[in-house]
């Protein structure tokens, strides 16, 4: 018999549950915090300001005047900023850890606090660096998961560790993106291989939203990239977009649902994983390569500073 589509309906019961979820003040961000919070968990709603985790928390009210909710500051663009961030909560013990803050198609080359190219650092170092200073505080027990949200553009990244941070050279999309949210891939294959080799029930899972109608396109390559990128974009955004309540489901599928599989990667399931309901999509063969997997994660560390503790020598 086939099964129903999955929903935010099918999102078990979250109460007793502490989720992180970053840039959760928009789009796919800000969704899966509504139903996180809709089915009981407390959720800390990490922002680049005060003003965005506040409005956050406060529409999430307007719908669910029972939410427990902490707004809180981050900048993943600015490693001082994680460390004082995960400093904040260290004592507070985490089941489920929602990377999702990202950024999309910069149209010329810029620099994060740390000196590294905008998007890999954002939305990839930053990401790294907080997992591996939040990893103390996740829960060690079954149902804990670290949920690393990448992008079927992955398909077109290459890991260049030559060029990581794209000072030979940088194109917005298809290379500097790409190339980010393909090291997002890796980096949540390499995790799981690891926290399988240590015996740990915590588990890590990538979802990508396909293409949802955010905030990333408005700031990305739809307003200022190269002419044939906005042209495909315009064309099929009509027939290929879904809303970013949609294109939540994936994320919240791997971070809640019994059926995810530890490493595994979920997406839409129609229109080239455009749109539609998650299901396990195939992983890029690159995030499949452990020999690539522990050289990023060895560069991730030497970049960042920040160690794993004993899976790093996993």
């Amino acid at each position: 018999m086939k099964r129903s589509p999955w929903t935010a309906a099918d999102i078990p019961s979250q109460a007793g549950r502490r989720a992180l979820v970053t840039g959760a003040n928009s789009g796919i961000g800000w969704h899966t915090a509504l139903e996180l919070a809709r089915r009981g968990a407390e959720v800390i709603l990490a922002a680049r300001s005060p003003a965005k985790a506040e409005e956050a928390a406060a529409r999430i009210r307007a719908t669910i005047p029972s939410a427990r909710l902490v707004p809180a500051v981050l900048e993943l663009a600015d490693l001082g900023s994680v460390r004082a961030f995960a400093a904040r909560f260290a004592e507070l013990p985490l089941d489920l850890l929602i990377n999702n803050a990202g950024v999309m198609a910069v149209p010329r080359r810029e620099l994060t606090a740390d000196g590294f190219e905008r998007q890999f650092g954002t939305n990839y170092l930053g990401p790294f660096a907080l997992t591996a200073l939040l990893f103390p505080s996740i829960n060690a027990v079954p149902g804990s998961r670290v949920v690393t949200v990448s992008s079927s553009a992955n398909k077109w990244g290459r890991i260049d560790f030559e060029n990581l941070q794209s000072e030979r050279t940088y194109e917005p999309m298809f290379q500097a993106y790409a190339q980010s949210k393909l090291a997002d891939s890796i980096f949540a294959r390499e995790l799981q291989r690891r926290l399988t080799a240590a015996g740990s029930p915590i588990v890590s899972i990538a979802a990508h939203p396909g293409y949802a109608v955010t905030n990333l396109q408005t700031s990305g390559p739809g307003t200022d990239g190269p002419l044939a990128l906005r042209f495909m974009i315009a064309l099929l955004k009509p027939i290929a977009s879904q809303s970013a309540a949609q294109g939540a489901l994936p994320t919240l599928y791997a971070a809640v649902s019994p059926e995810a599989t530890p490493g595994g990667y979920y997406g839409p399931d129609r229109f080239f994983e455009m749109k539609g309901h998650p299901v396990a999509v195939p992983i890029p063969p690159t995030a499949q390569d452990p020999a690539v997997g522990k050289r990023l994660w060895q560069e991730s560390e030497r970049l960042t500073g920040v160690s794993f503790g004993p899976l790093s020598a996993l």
